[in-house]
């Protein structure tokens, strides 16, 4: 079994998409090991995006992180990292397949629902940073 991070934005959260998001994660055999509803700050976001400080897009994702409530969790399963990424859908909303996190509540690139760790290293790390 593998845990790996999963957070849902602040446009799905403002949708009141959290239900039917965690719905997908466990009716595909997932589990929710620990969460938290909470306002993220700079400090939190610095670290877990720090490969993408010196983009061009990193203040936006910062300012929109920042925008609202977003709930964080720990979900553990068979390859849930692949799992994840697999149901969450491509990171631009706007292509990702049918049926996917994102193609259903996600809008663009960045207002795409939901974060999730891209492999099993940044799970670990990601997980550590909002799971102490």
């Amino acid at each position: 079994m593998v845990k790996t991070l999963v957070i849902i934005k602040p446009d799905a959260v403002k949708s009141k998409h959290i239900g039917d998001i965690i719905s997908i994660y466990e009716n595909n055999g997932l589990s929710i090991e620990n969460m938290k509803m909470m306002y993220a700050n700079e400090e939190l976001l610095k670290k877990h995006y720090e490969e993408h400080i010196d983009k061009s897009f990193y203040p936006s994702l910062v300012e929109f992180m920042l925008s609202g409530k977003i709930v964080v969790m720990e979900i553990m399963g068979e390859d849930a990292v692949d799992k994840v990424r697999e149901i969450n859908g491509v990171t631009d909303s706007t292509k990702a397949e049918k049926g996917t996190v994102r193609n259903l509540y996600g809008s663009d690139i960045q207002k795409n629902a939901v974060h999730g760790s891209a492999d099993i290293i940044d799970a670990n790390r990601e997980l550590n940073i909002w799971f102490k």
